[in-house]
């Protein structure tokens, strides 16, 4: 073999020792909830520049935000968590540059491999790399005009690089549902799973906010991670705001919350 050939595989072995190396460093430091950690939401007009988005967008500040943290607080309680606040959720610079599109939900794992290495560059690229470190998850949220009928892309969170991107409506009549995604996609970050199937429905018992409730129907809350309150086995509702939501034993134990034993 070519010396410059084994000297161009030895680096690049060492890039990705040093990247999985970091990775599983922020997995760990990140999901042992001994300090808060800090949540950058960055504004990105995901509508063309439209003007309706950036005004919607220009009269964003944190305290859209804080039902995450105190839903998030709320619901550490009963934990027992070093920290008594597990999340600082706040809002960063717009973003101009749109992220690379992400794949849709049924697309093979290859696809959705290449796609988050990209995203993970193009954030490393276009946001600062101080608002980065072992404890920081950035939240890219990819506002959209709030018309009729309107179905928005599928959001993701990464559980490797504490990174997310999410599609939401520019309405302040929105703000609670918007919550809800970001909260959802926050907690895949740290290792939370999807609890709803192929059709939308929550997933029993991990997907039901009260598995043993009798009778079981309506449910009056909904698991976050899978958004949807169950009123019957055939249907459910999105919750309305955080305040309808919490977060189960399962999902408790993905983030870190519960032992695993």
């Amino acid at each position: 073999m070519p010396l410059f050939k084994a000297i161009r595989i030895l680096i690049l072995l060492v890039i990705l020792a040093a990247a999985a190396f970091y990775t599983k460093t922020q997995k760990l430091q990140s999901r042992s909830w001994s300090a808060p950690l800090d949540v950058t939401i960055y504004p990105i007009n995901g509508d063309n520049n439209s003007p309706i988005v950036n005004d919607y967008i220009n009269g964003l500040d944190s305290g859209v935000f804080a039902p995450i943290d105190g839903f998030i607080e709320k619901q550490s309680q009963k934990y027992n968590l070093v920290t008594s606040h597990p999340t600082r959720t706040h809002i960063g610079p717009v973003i101009s540059v749109q992220p690379p599109e992400a794949p849709p939900p049924d697309s093979n794992y290859a696809a959705i491999i290449w796609w988050s290495l990209k995203f993970r560059y193009w954030a490393y690229k276009y946001t600062p790399d101080s608002d980065f470190n072992l404890r920081r998850i950035g939240v890219f949220v990819l506002y959209h005009e709030a018309t009729e009928d309107r179905h928005l892309q599928h959001s993701l969170g990464l559980d490797k690089g504490l990174l997310s991107v999410v599609h939401a409506f520019a309405s302040a009549s929105q703000d609670q549902q918007n919550n809800i995604v970001i909260a959802h996609e926050l907690l895949h970050t740290v290792g939370a799973t999807d609890k709803y199937a192929a059709d939308n429905e929550p997933i029993f018992p991990i997907g039901y906010a009260d598995p043993v409730q009798s009778p079981l129907y309506p449910q009056s809350k909904a698991e976050i991670m899978a958004v949807r309150i169950p009123l019957s086995a055939t249907s459910s509702r999105m919750a309305f705001s955080l305040n309808e939501c919490l977060i189960g034993e399962q999902t408790a134990r993905e983030i870190n919350w519960l032992s695993t034993n």
